[in-house]
């Protein structure tokens, strides 16, 4: 006879391999992909656990219509959704699977570096329209170039990986890391290298209270050289009001971004989509709608990881039984 474990909220798009996986072991799973922050209050009530992405925000107030809740698990990275704090005070484990998207983060900024800088995308929208302007849009090759990395965890040495053949200077700068950096990448100890050296600076931090506007009119301002910015983290990492006059006066030199300040576009405020809908008419902006975590691959990867980590989590709390 199977093992009844429980109920599993699954608020977030997974692989089959998690689902059956746990439906193996003995827990009920009870898919809402599309769930609603009211409609979560009555599923989760009775959940020993939550598999989420970014559509629930795990707070207190939730936390609390949850007694039976003994852990959650995030597909992706950033906690930022969750009160982890409080979810320790009662006992809650919470857990990501950043080494399951690290690779689709590193390859999609590298994509969308490559497309800026030799100005692919731009000249085929070009093509599109029936324009064939070879000298306006010459390229910028990598090679020779500093990059600086600020944030060296799964995504940060994902990127610098896809890096490695195009010999580059890496500069990395991670406030939590100390050492472990490969001979080929120079440890920051702070921005100041950065600020001095670097031509293109990519973000790889999470959302939290030292992280909101990191990039703003000051970072800017302290950069030496105009520079090419990529952001694969989090849109609040970037005030898009400063990036903008940034690019306007041309101490950005060109941007990157995976993620917006406020998203989906739906969700935007009225200035904030008019400040976007500037931003995507300058020829050396690039923006994807949250995707670089977000490929076949990545999704069975984090399903997976999640799984096994959940098996450990059960493992640990069954033998303190």
């Amino acid at each position: 006879m199977k093992n009844n474990l429980g109920k599993i909220l699954i608020a977030a798009p997974v692989h089959s391999v998690l689902i059956e996986g746990l439906n193996a072991k003995g827990y009920e799973c009870v898919v809402r992909e599309k769930i609603t922050q009211a409609e979560a209050f009555s599923l989760i009530k009775d959940c020993v656990g939550v598999v989420t992405s970014t559509r629930l925000l795990l707070d207190k107030e939730l936390l609390d219509s949850a007694p039976l809740l003994r852990w959650i698990a995030r597909m992706g990275s950033g906690m930022e959704i969750i009160d982890t704090q409080y979810a320790a005070q009662k006992d809650i484990a919470c857990f990501s699977s950043p080494e399951g998207n690290r690779n689709a983060v590193g390859e999609h900024a590298v994509g969308m570096l490559l497309s800026l800088v030799h100005r692919i995308a731009w000249s085929y929208g070009e093509i599109k329209e029936g324009l064939w302007l070879r000298e306006q849009n010459r390229g910028m090759e990598l090679e020779g170039k500093t990059i600086g990395i600020i944030g060296y965890g799964n995504t940060g040495r994902a990127f610098e990986k896809k890096l490695r053949g195009f010999d580059m200077r890496v500069l990395a700068y991670d406030k939590y890391m100390q050492e472990g950096f490969p001979e080929h990448v120079t440890n920051c100890k702070d921005l100041t290298p950065i600020f001095e050296e670097a031509d293109i600076v990519s973000f790889h931090v999470p959302l939290q209270a030292d992280t909101v506007y990191y990039l703003n009119r000051e970072f800017i301002g302290n950069m030496r050289k105009p520079f090419i910015l990529i952001n694969t983290s989090r849109g609040g990492v970037v005030d898009m009001k400063d990036l903008f006059q940034g690019l306007r006066a041309g101490k950005v030199r060109g941007a990157c971004l995976d993620v917006l300040e406020q998203e989906p576009l739906a969700a935007m405020d009225a200035d904030m989509r008019a400040l976007l809908n500037e931003m995507q008419l300058l020829p050396q902006v690039i923006i994807t709608p949250h995707i670089a975590g977000y490929t076949v691959e990545s999704l069975y990867k984090m399903s997976n990881i999640l799984l096994h980590k959940i098996f450990k989590k059960d493992d640990k709390i069954n033998s303190t039984i």
